[in-house]
């Protein structure tokens, strides 16, 4: 379970964990735990870090993995996908700024930079972990 040919499940298992790790986050800031939410957020952001290395090696190793279903099932593929790819290249961004608002103490603008972040961010996780199970399942 640990060879090149294993990288898209764990890449599934971190985009899942990263999803779990924000409802937590999210939790715990809406009861006011605040060193909760913080060690929830930095896990995600950890465990986002972790599986954009895996992702990376795991496309420089297995290149690319084409799509082969028909019919609506192809079509619901490449809508979650272009959603998926277009805004997954923002969350890096917009992770690193929201998570720098935080460390700085601008609680107001990280609140702000949140509000936009997290659900763009949880999506990016769970249509991550739906283009693998349409990939490979």
């Amino acid at each position: 379970m640990f060879g090149w040919s294993s990288l898209p499940v764990w890449i599934a298992t971190l985009n899942l964990v990263s999803a779990a790790l924000l409802v937590c986050g999210l939790v715990c800031i809406k009861r006011k735990r605040v060193r909760a939410h913080r060690a929830f957020m930095l896990s995600a952001f950890a465990t986002s870090a972790v599986f954009l290395a895996v992702y990376l090696a795991d496309h420089f190793h297995n290149g690319i993995v084409y799509y082969t279903g028909v019919g609506w099932l192809r079509l619901t593929y490449f809508a979650i996908l272009s959603t998926h790819s277009l805004l997954a290249s923002a969350v890096p961004v917009l992770a690193i700024i929201t998570l720098v608002l935080a460390l700085r103490g601008r609680f107001r603008r990280h609140r702000q930079w949140a509000r936009w972040t997290w659900p763009i961010w949880m999506y990016v996780s769970v249509t991550g972990v739906a283009v693998y199970w349409m990939l490979y399942r």
